[in-house]
């Protein structure tokens, strides 16, 4: 059955078969405290050791809860979480990561869609299962004086590792680290199950702030954000699984949500692994982009949900798919119900020709349903699809959508079965004035 012709109940019962799959994890009932190992939270001293500490108690004990109360953390390195583990951050406890690179050892990890190694991740965890990261406290990067100085430097790296993902180097060959300018994600699990991110705030990473690669089971609900330095994208899930993602308050100076799937050769090599059953409810969005599918989504995506969310501020657009002819793979079977947004630049854009890039190598987007979404002005275009004449944008629905005001109305190419009910652009049209 196509999603355009899921009923109501259909469509609620395909969400709740997907939450209820989701499994929590499950944290044993032992609890330790970081100023029991000498943590100090007098925003100076450096507590990389006594988090080490604690950590390795938790290892010897099968797992449990690590406190910090309220107080200013520094940390001078990574935070690596282990397996039947919840880091809560009790209300007023911050930390507050130290940027000097050689204090982040290499690990295993992607950059914009490519495995290879790098300097950690400021929380990371590899291969775990039933870890936790919750509480009212604060996770800072301090990367705006620090990290953000990269962003200038990377393109080299950022090229050779394409080259390497396209060329099919041995992962294990893919070194970066001291000597190079990949900046670190603020929080990044690789390979993990049964995640819970709760009720935290992300401030100022040093590249994407929260980062499942590879991960199934994944529970994301509460947090909120204050990240606007370059590429702080909200939540990027990549090869990803069976995710809820509720009640989040967005600022951040990227895309809000990103749902990724590996770049180009790499990414296809993984179509078995594509980032799908993801459902996104009750979010306040407010960034660059709200709603992004791509640009890296080789491995494709599929069976998301997305309901009853609003933007607080200027999107440069609300909704954004983005892939081009080096990704190949798919988007499909995408809907969205139920969304506000204000100010943008583009309330809708759909492309298959992101940059103009690529070759060879055509993405499918097909069967997307959107419903009931309200903008108050595209200062761009509305509505834009794009596809290419030898791989259409297929079985695309647009139903009850408003835009008060647009400098352009829409812009559709290279499209099959568009089907449009109930769109107005500008002023709703009543009668035909009659002739006097």
């Amino acid at each position: 059955m196509a999603y355009a012709q899921l009923s109501e109940t259909e469509r609620l019962q395909k969400i709740n078969a997907i939450v209820k799959s989701i499994q929590l994890p499950n944290i044993p009932d032992y609890t330790i405290s970081i100023t029991s190992f000498g943590g100090n939270g007098n925003g100076s001293y450096n507590n990389k050791k006594a988090f080490d500490k604690a950590i390795k108690k938790l290892a010897k004990k099968d797992g449990g809860t690590l406190t910090v109360p309220s107080g200013t953390y520094v940390i001078n390195g990574p935070i690596h979480l282990i397996s039947n583990m919840n880091l809560h951050l009790e209300d007023g406890a911050v930390l507050k990561f130290g940027s000097n690179p050689t204090d982040y050892p290499l690990v295993y990890t992607s950059w914009e869609g490519t495995f290879l190694y790098n300097h950690s991740p400021l929380i990371y965890g590899n291969n775990l299962h039933d870890v936790a990261i919750t509480g009212k406290g604060i996770i800072d990067g301090e990367a705006a004086d620090t990290w953000l100085q990269w962003k200038p430097k990377e393109n080299e790296d950022k090229l050779k590792s394409r080259d390497m993902n396209h060329a099919s180097t041995p992962i294990e060959e893919r070194i970066f680290g001291n000597g190079h300018y990949l900046r670190p994600q603020l929080v990044q699990l690789v390979n993990s199950e049964r995640i819970l991110i709760e009720d935290i705030t992300l401030e100022d990473a040093p590249f994407w702030c929260l980062h499942l690669l590879k991960c199934n089971s994944v529970t994301i609900k509460g947090i909120a954000y204050d990240a606007y330095n370059k590429n702080n994208d909200g939540i990027d899930l990549e090869y990803t699984s069976n995710v809820l993602i509720e009640n989040v308050t967005f600022s951040n100076g990227d895309d809000n949500i990103a749902i990724k799937a590996g770049r180009d050769h790499e990414g296809r090599a993984n179509a078995d692994t594509p980032s799908q059953n993801i459902v996104v409810r009750n979010c306040l969005f407010k960034g660059l982009h709200a709603l992004v599918i791509g640009s890296e989504m080789s491995a494709g995506v599929k069976n998301v949900f997305v309901d009853d969310c609003k933007a607080h501020g200027y999107l440069k657009r609300g909704i954004y798919f983005k892939t081009n002819r080096d990704r190949g793979g798919y988007i499909k079977d995408i809907y969205i119900n139920n969304i506000t947004f204000e100010d943008t630049e583009d309330c809708f854009y759909i492309t298959a020709n992101y940059h103009g890039e690529g070759n060879g190598y055509n993405s499918k987007i097909s069967d997307i349903v959107i419903n009931n979404v309200s903008c108050k002005k595209a200062s761009g275009t509305a509505v834009v699809i794009q596809g290419y004449k030898d791989s259409k944008v297929e079985n695309v629905y647009l139903t009850n959508i408003t835009v008060a005001k647009a400098t352009n109305g829409t812009s559709v190419t290279n499209t099959k079965n568009v089907v449009i009910d109930n769109l107005i652009i500008g002023e709703e049209a009543t009668v035909p004035t009659s002739v006097k």
